[in-house]
């Protein structure tokens, strides 16, 4: 019987480019790492893989929307921060009733909304 869902994995290209992102300017609790991986969130109960694309199969998963979406505090500010670090937007802040949301590619192209509520 399934009882959770461990882990969700994004694979990248360039580990050293995703390190940077992930760590430094998203600012992702970091957990257990190798050359070829990294974990984010881990005390969350449900963490964030970051893996090296190295065969065919997971090379065509880098670049993509992810579905993957992260709860932000005062995204207002994350938003103004990474933008002026040259982080890529794939689609800008918005406001709406229910809260704020906008959509964040890494370096390689994979996406996340982040929303604050």
């Amino acid at each position: 019987m399934v009882e959770k869902i461990k882990n969700i994995v994004v694979f990248v290209k360039d580990i050293k480019a995703a390190r940077r992102f992930y760590r430094e300017q998203l600012g992702l609790a970091a957990g257990q790492e190798t050359e070829y991986m990294m974990e984010f969130l881990p005390a969350e109960g449900t963490a964030l893989g970051v893996s090296l694309a190295m065969h065919e199969a997971a090379q065509k998963l880098v670049g993509r929307h992810t579905g993957i979406t992260f709860t932000v505090k005062d995204l207002e500010e994350l938003y103004t921060r990474l933008t002026r670090e040259g982080v890529r937007f794939t689609e800008p802040l918005e406001k709406s009733p229910w809260g704020k949301m906008a959509v964040v590619a890494d370096p390689d192209g994979n996406e996340f909304a982040l929303v604050e509520m």
